[in-house]
């Protein structure tokens, strides 16, 4: 398709739609530069011919997030949707969980929220789904991207339009249903300035938390950070602000809400993978069912901690993205998943599957709240095995050639391993590439490359059990390598060296 300009007489008339903006799991698209509104109505009636060629009943949950073009996007997609014959209910400003709570609530088959989630002001996006809990993986968007971009959806009669004005009551009333807290925290929530901040702050007042909020009012220019947790500017500002007020936990959460990052009571900010662990140990103690999904950029504690072992817990490593281990916690009825960028998914009794933010922030309190000593954050993290982990790095690298990028990466990493050659001078005893490429040192040391399923980009991770040192050698291996190549650039955020 023929990129059509803004300001022009065609960008009005005509259907233009980016191929870059279909990912993996979810579309996004810079606004209006690679999508306008006839095409948000293509894809509407893309989504809706998905619903109808499955045989669904066309009940479709809508919402927007807090940016300054969202409400007309969504208007477009609705469009789109009701010409395909869907029925949509539209929830307004949300998040993606409330959202993914509005399918079971009004017993509707089908989601449609536009949210460029964390992605920076410009962006904007829609995560899909079709049978609840789950969102679109790979086969549904490549359908997706099919009949969008070549017409080939159907008009069809029966499309409806109706306003739910008061989800927003019945979705908190059922995040805080198990009730407060006996014990009385004082929360730092940070929001930065997106729709979380609607929602998060009176969540955790209603379970009896004393909160301080902090970037809460609604601003979609993002004027002091970009809504994202694993972002270490934000991280920093909520570490600044819960040493300045002397509280037991911050929490920060991305724009759409369905992510979580935390710093303890002593400032420091804490890997969402670790917070996973103590997460799974309580979880462990508290449910009968012990089964757990992590990614792949997760830390190995959650195969080596001695607790988990001796609690029964089980957990299966899977591909990183929110739909990925949605899916997997689903097909194995895990107990919970959890992604190193904040995507937590509580099944039963917990949730219902879907990712949620608030419901991990409550999660964490309610296992202070059950912890036998009373201890503070910073000793239930002290008592996890130390590992040395960087947070999550995307140097850029351009959608087009990104994949290609990591399947040269990992040819050189195993044919390093085949012919007996080592990094930091230690054996490699494994390469997992069942999502990019995990590099694995005979030490324990590992690093983790893979693309951005969400941005142009690559992902890079390290850790290792053994040092600092240790881990910071394993980034300078991985850097070497990709800085090889002319399309990888410069680096979102980088470990000091």
């Amino acid at each position: 398709m023929d990129k059509i300009l803004p300001n022009t007489e065609a960008f009005e008339r005509e259907i233009w739609i980016s191929e870059s903006g279909f990912r993996e799991y979810d579309a996004r698209w810079l606004y209006p530069e690679q999508i306008n509104l006839r095409g948000l109505q293509a894809l509407g009636m893309a989504i809706g011919h998905i619903i109808h060629e499955r045989g669904l009943r066309p009940d479709v949950v809508v919402g927007h997030d807090y940016r300054s073009y969202s409400a007309s996007v969504k208007q477009a997609v609705i469009i789109g949707l009701m010409n395909a014959g869907c029925r949509v209910h539209d929830i307004g400003l949300a998040l993606s969980p409330v959202a993914y709570y509005t399918q079971f609530a009004l017993d509707c088959p089908a989601v449609a929220m536009v949210t460029a989630s964390h992605n920076e002001n410009g962006w904007t996006g829609v995560k899909m789904g079709v049978e609840r809990p789950l969102t679109f993986g790979p086969d549904e968007m490549s359908r997706l991207k099919d009949l969008a971009l070549s017409g080939g959806y159907e008009t069809r009669e029966g499309g409806s339009y109706t306003y739910i004005p008061d989800i927003r009551t019945s979705y908190m009333d059922d995040l805080t249903k198990d009730g407060p807290l006996r014990r009385k925290l004082r929360v730092v929530t940070a929001c930065g300035n997106g729709t979380a901040g609607v929602y998060a702050p009176d969540a955790l007042e209603k379970i009896g938390c004393e909160v301080i909020r902090m970037d809460c009012d609604l601003d979609h220019s993002f004027p002091n950070y970009n809504p994202n947790p694993e972002d270490l500017e934000m991280l920093h500002a909520l570490r600044d602000k819960v040493v300045e007020c002397g509280a037991d936990i911050g929490f920060a959460f991305d724009g759409d809400g369905d992510r979580c990052g935390v710093v303890d009571n002593t400032g420091r900010e804490i890997f969402a993978d670790k917070v996973g662990v103590m997460v799974a140990r309580y979880a462990a103690k508290t449910y009968d069912r012990k089964q757990f999904v992590v990614d792949v950029k997760s830390t190995g504690l959650y195969k080596t901690d001695p607790v988990l072992k001796e609690l029964g817990a089980e957990t299966d490593y899977w591909k990183t993205g929110h739909s990925y281990i949605k899916r997997r916690v689903n097909a194995l009825n895990a107990l919970i998943g959890f992604e190193k960028s904040g995507h937590y998914f509580f099944n039963a009794p917990i949730g219902r599957g879907y990712d949620d933010g608030i419901l991990s922030a409550i999660t964490v309190c309610r296992m202070m709240d059950a912890d036998e000593g009373g201890r503070t954050l910073a000793e239930i993290y002290d008592d996890l095995p130390i590992t040395y982990g960087s947070p999550t790095m995307s140097p850029y690298c351009p959608d087009e050639v990104k994949y290609e990028i990591v399947d040269q990466f990992t040819i050189r990493v195993v044919e390093k391993k085949e012919k007996g050659e080592t990094l930091l001078g230690r054996k490699i005893v494994d390469v997992i590439t069942v999502n990019g490429a995990r590099v694995v040192l005979e030490d324990g040391t590992w690093g983790l490359v893979r693309a951005s399923s969400n941005k142009p980009g690559l992902v890079v991770v390290v850790e290792s059990p053994v040092s600092e040192d240790s881990m910071k050698g394993m980034f300078r291996e991985i850097d070497g390598i990709l800085s090889s190549y002319p399309d990888v650039g410069e680096y979102d955020q980088k470990i000091e060296l």
